[in-house]
This record gives structure tokens, sequence and C-alpha cells, in this order.
């Protein structure tokens, strides 16, 4: 019998979104801040380890009520580089690993359990969700592409790593509006609008 895979995940909440302006995954869309609707996104029983990487000491609290790892970062400003390195450093072990941004408020559950299933059946790849065909958020890389994730510098993130590698990458298509991210007070004002 295979031996199942490991798979551990990363939910980055440590930018310091400058273009909103303060702290944004304290933002509120529909009663739910940002960030617990990030966390409320990952299906945690799909697995071995989840990693929440932030700089914020109410994110670090919020962390243990879903009974995830928290990792501060001291140094947000080094880039999401050093996010990618404080969360896999200790998902290493894992045969893939999931990284979750934390601004795409309307980002289903059902959909990231997807994108699991869907690389467990392709585990050499990068799978990813799309929508029309252009990828999106979040993605799950299989070990052998962890020495180029934790080689990355300053705000190079993922998307390096791909972009070399695009013959590796698998896709998943979802609805436009769960690959929305808010980067603004506007772009959360217009999601707010939609429904």
């Amino acid at each position: 019998m295979d031996t199942p895979l490991k798979i551990g995940c990363v939910l980055m909440a440590a930018g310091n979104a400058r273009r909103f302006g303060d702290n944004k995954l304290a933002a509120q869309l529909r009663g739910r801040s940002l960030i617990l609707r990030a966390l409320e996104a990952v299906p945690a029983e799909m697995f071995d380890g989840v990693v929440v990487v932030t700089q914020y000491p109410e994110i670090m609290r919020l962390v243990k009520d879903f009974h995830f790892a928290a990792i501060h970062n001291e140094h947000p400003d080094w880039g999401i580089s050093h996010t990618i390195r404080l969360g896999l450093t200790g998902l290493r072990d894992c045969d893939g690993v999931l990284f979750l941004v934390s601004d795409q408020p309307l980002l289903r559950r059902e959909s990231v359990a997807e994108l699991v299933r869907l690389w467990k059946q392709q585990p050499d790849k990068i799978a990813a969700l799309a929508h029309d065909g252009i990828r999106g958020n979040p993605c799950l890389f299989p070990a052998r592409f962890f020495p180029e994730l934790l080689e990355l510098r300053e705000d190079h993130g993922g998307n390096t790593v791909i972009r070399r590698h695009e013959d590796a990458l698998v896709l998943l298509e979802v609805g436009a509006q769960e690959l929305t991210d808010v980067d603004t007070p506007e772009a959360l004002a217009e999601i707010k609008d939609k429904r």
C-alpha cells in the first residue's frame, strides 16, 4: 500500500499592506475580518500541518482558536520570500506545501480542498487555482521545489519559481470572485457592493 502523501499549508498573513493604509486583515467583510475568512478557508483535515506566518499579535492569538501553528515574522519588510522561508521551515518534511494568501476573502474552502485533491493525482506538479486559464492563488508546490522557494529573496514569491517551471503547472478553474484579492480599501468596497 502506498504511503499517504504528507501535505502542509502556509497561510501568509505578514504583509505591511502599504496600499491599504493599515492592517487590512482586520478589515471587515459582511461581519467577518479578512484574516478570519482566510483561516476558515483552510480545510484543516486535508493537511498534516498548518502554519500561519504573521507579524500581528492579534492574529497569533486568533490562530490558536483554529489549532494551527503560528510563526511570528519580525521582519515583514524583508518581503514575501522571508514569509515563505519561515512557513516552509517547519514543513520541510512534507511531500507538498500549499501557500495561501490571506487577502482573498471570497476564496471557498471547497475550492482549496479540490485543489489538494487535484495535486494528489499529480504530486510532482505545481497545482494552482485559476480563472479562464489565468493562474491565481493558492498554489501547492511539491517538495522538489522547496530548495528554490527557500532561495527566494526580498519580494519575490512563488510566481518566480512557477515562471521557471510552467511545464510543471496544473490549474483548477474557479470563479473569478474567489481569486479577487483586496489590496486597497476601494477593492474591498467593490466586493461589498457586489452582493
